[in-house]
């Protein structure tokens, strides 16, 4: 057997991956697209170790260790896929970008910028937290320049 035949598909394989994982916005698909380019390098391992007639077939048991290393990264990728689920009600990757820890750093600067801005407009209402009003920072000018 020719080495060009399995080659030439795992090429065709793993670029399949890469584009999946490169045009892919669902978490889900990329790591499908993951595991054919896994794939891919595990037909490779194979067809040369058959092309070299390796007496340990070394690329058999490199092709094992790459099945269990993928089976446990696809577990633990589906776990936290999952769990992102459930949390945001979307697995898209561009929806994802925003992480609860920066949503709450953003809540703690805008609650540190209206500590500053806590006086009552002229009819008693109350600025919006974390924007400056016209009259605050006409009154804020007026106090800094006496």
């Amino acid at each position: 057997m020719h080495l060009a035949y399995p080659a030439v598909l795992a090429a065709l394989l793993f670029c399949i991956g890469l584009y999946g994982v490169l045009a892919r916005r669902n978490a889900i698909l990329v790591l499908m697209s993951v595991e054919l380019m896994l794939n891919a390098v595990n037909l490779n391992l194979v067809a040369f170790d058959v092309w070299l007639r390796d007496t340990l077939h070394s690329g058999q048991a490199l092709t094992l260790f790459t099945i269990a290393i993928a089976a446990a990264e696809i577990g633990i990728g589906l776990a936290i896929v999952l769990a992102v689920y459930r949390n945001r009600g979307t697995s898209d990757i561009d929806r994802l970008r925003d992480t609860a820890e920066t949503d709450d750093a953003e809540k703690l600067s805008d609650s540190a910028d209206s500590a500053g801005t806590d006086t009552a407009d002229a009819d008693g209402t109350e600025p919006t937290p974390g924007r400056a009003d016209e009259k605050t920072g006409k009154t804020k000018k007026a106090e800094a320049t006496t």
